[in-house]
């Protein structure tokens, strides 16, 4: 179990001006076991080329605390449910997630809500939870189940790559449901800069140097920045509407006052790439998952017909109805099982703000650490036969005997994920719409390799075919 070296009153440590000032010294770090890797590079490729393999190795070999030197840099792994317990709870407020996250995204994803830290994210955090109230929910359901249902009565009876097609859905679907627009070429622009943003995020080259990908990610930031400036100073004027984004522009703090339009314009910008990628990437394994497991997909496709009726008199999948989404349990266990196997957000950072201890170790202030969600996940003692894909892992029963911090794939604590329940929602109205029409069937012995940093995504793209039953 952890310990904490000292009790910890509530504090508001702001981001030191550089991101390693105040980082210990090797020296400093010299009590804890671990590998520094190869010279200069450290353990930076090896991480690369296998980090679900690189983490058991180190596991196994130091144990569930660990130092790491990779991307030019410390850090100290610490990995179990009692981990990401103590940093994700954070009942002591130890960890900053803005300096976690900072070196990775602050270029591009400034003040996005999951770069803030206690007070200042508190206050944001309640602002823009207007946005995800019944009523806003309800208006995204309606335009979930009509773009969904527009694209998928497409998919049928050839073989198809389900990755790049359920990416360029979700970007679809973020334009109108975030932001209200048609799809078109106005979305088209705004989901491009965003694609380059992204794949900025983890380029290897951090200057945005000519023809780089940074470069194009710092571009498509500039776009972005000011059509959201114009719009939320448009949508102010005019009232809003039950977009998203109209919900967050017209956002107030306890005291009566909006956000800055500045920051809602950055909390839209990384909401949107939240979002994006994480619900691709989980749409993905679940879709996989089902085909190698058709017992289950006949199970889920039950409970959807019982609760949807099924297809209609033209044979399209009746929409699911807001009120509906809580009769779906088979659906949003099988959900949580693919979360489980295949975490869309495998590790998380944070940096210590004060020196503490855990699995017997001082850990000293300014030390990067992280927790591993994809290595816990598949913990044999929470998860017996680990690789197998049993939804029944999530009956309440089951739940409620397990660890609370055992699954995290949307994080924990004041950070726990401000829109999963837009998550559970979207996945179960794109099965709603698949499961009456199609059996998913993948090729037998199919088992594609899987890029597991830094959100998991089939290498060849999920070859999949949707058969009309």
């Amino acid at each position: 179990m952890a310990t904490l070296a000292e009790p910890a009153p509530p504090i508001s440590t702001p981001a030191p001006t550089h991101w390693e000032e105040g980082n210990p010294t090797p020296t400093d770090l010299s009590h804890i076991p671990g590998d520094g890797g190869l010279p200069v590079i450290g353990n930076t490729f090896k991480m690369l080329a296998d980090p679900h393999a690189f983490t058991k190795a180190m596991v196994e070999k130091y144990g569930p605390v660990y130092k790491n030197r990779a991307f030019g840099g410390w850090v100290i792994s610490l990995v179990g449910a009692e981990a990401n317990e103590l940093v994700l709870f954070d009942r002591e407020k130890i960890f900053s997630s803005e300096q976690g996250w900072g070196p990775i995204l602050d270029k591009l994803f400034p003040r996005g809500l999951m770069l803030m830290d206690f007070d200042h994210h508190r206050a944001d955090r309640r602002a823009l939870s207007i946005a995800f109230k019944p009523e806003p929910m309800r208006h995204y359901s309606g335009s979930l189940n009509r773009g969904i249902g527009e694209t998928v009565k497409n998919w049928g009876d050839k073989p198809m790559q389900f990755y790049p097609a359920i990416k360029q859905l979700t970007l679809d679907l973020a334009a109108d449901s975030f932001i209200g627009l048609p799809w078109g070429p106005e979305a088209d622009k705004i989901n491009e800069a965003f694609v380059y943003m992204v794949q900025a995020a983890v380029a290897p080259i951090r200057q945005p140097l000519p023809f780089t990908l940074m470069r194009k990610g710092v571009k498509g930031r500039e776009f972005l920045v000011e059509y959201f400036t114009a719009e939320t100073h448009r949508r102010r004027a005019e009232g809003g509407g039950q977009d998203m984004f109209s919900q967050f522009a017209t956002a107030t703090r306890e005291d009566g006052s909006l956000l800055p339009v500045d920051e809602v314009v950055d909390h839209m910008n990384f909401l949107m790439m939240a979002a994006h990628d994480t619900i691709t990437s989980s749409a993905t394994s679940l879709i996989y998952l089902l085909a190698k497991n058709p017992a289950w997909q006949e199970k889920l496709r039950q409970e959807i017909v019982a609760v949807t009726g099924g297809l209609d008199a033209q044979g399209q999948a009746r929409p699911l109805a807001y009120e509906d989404l809580g009769k779906l349990d088979l659906c949003e266990m099988a959900f949580k099982e693919a979360l489980r196997m295949i975490p869309p957000v495998p590790s998380t950072p944070r940096r210590a703000l004060r020196e503490f201890t855990f699995g017997g170790y001082r850990i000293p202030m300014g030390t990067h650490v992280g927790i591993n969600t994809q290595y816990v996940h598949h913990m044999e003692e929470h998860w017996p036969e680990p690789a197998k894909f049993d939804p029944m892992r999530f009956t309440p029963e089951a739940v409620k005997a397990r660890h609370k911090y055992a699954w995290v794939p949307f994080g924990g604590g004041a950070h726990m994920c401000l829109g999963l329940h837009f998550a559970y929602m979207q996945v179960k109205i794109l099965l709603a719409q698949i499961l009456p029409r199609y059996e998913i069937a993948i090729a037998e012995g199919y088992d594609p390799e899987w890029q597991a940093w830094p959100i998991p995504k089939p290498k060849d793209g999920l070859k999949v075919e949707f058969r009309s039953l």
